[in-house]
């Protein structure tokens, strides 16, 4: 990274673009809600309703993240078990081909 550029990486934009949505649809509903013509009462009101909206939103993506994390741990888990088993496999496998040689070094 240079000084005085933003070098953004491949990775990183679905991120910084749901980030800079996420900001600008707050700031825009703050913003219509604060321009709207309603007595405080009913701004109040309305404030609480979005705040409660959004947070059962938030909690819902955070159970969804949940359950991404979880099969992408018990996918994982899979393949490490494969790993192992593959990895006893050759490890058989090579002290069955080692074998008769140790035999024949061991007889001189």
């Amino acid at each position: 990274m240079r000084l005085g550029r933003y070098e953004s990486s491949e990775s990183s934009n679905m991120g910084t673009a749901i980030t800079f949505l996420l900001i600008g649809l707050g700031a825009g509903a703050l913003a219509g809600l604060l321009l709207a013509p309603k007595s405080g009462k009913l701004l109040r009101r309305d404030l609480k309703r979005g705040y409660e909206d959004a947070k059962d939103t938030l909690d819902e993506w955070a159970d969804e993240a949940k359950d991404h994390v979880r099969d992408a741990k018990d996918r994982v888990k899979d393949v490490a078990e494969r790993g192992v088993d593959m990895a006893a496999d050759l490890r058989d496998a090579a002290r069955e081909r080692v074998e008769p040689l140790r035999r024949a070094i061991t007889r001189t």
